[in-house]
C-alpha cells in the first residue's frame, strides 16, 4: 500500500528535523514544499508532503508516524 503524510510546522530547524526524520525512516518527498504565514499565531510555517510503500492493506487506524 501507498502511504501518504502531510508534515508541516513552524519555520524553525524543528521542521527540518522532521522532514529529515521522515526520510530516514524511508519515506520519500511527493511535491514541493509549501511555505505560508500563520496570521493567528504571527509566524511562517512550513508544510511537505511525504509517500512511502509499505506491504500491507489500508485501514483508517494505521498510525502514518509508526511506519
Amino acid at each position: 500500500m501507498k502511504l501518504y503524510r502531510f508534515l508541516s510546522e513552524d519555520d524553525t530547524s524543528a521542521f527540518c528535523h522532521k522532514v529529515t526524520a521522515a526520510l530516514n525512516k524511508g519515506w520519500e518527498l511527493h511535491g514541493s514544499p509549501s511555505y505560508a504565514f500563520d496570521a493567528a499565531r504571527g509566524v511562517m510555517r512550513c508544510g511537505q508532503a511525504v509517500v512511502k510503500e509499505v506491504p500491507g492493506d489500508y485501514s483508517p487506524e494505521v498510525k502514518l508516524g509508526e511506519q
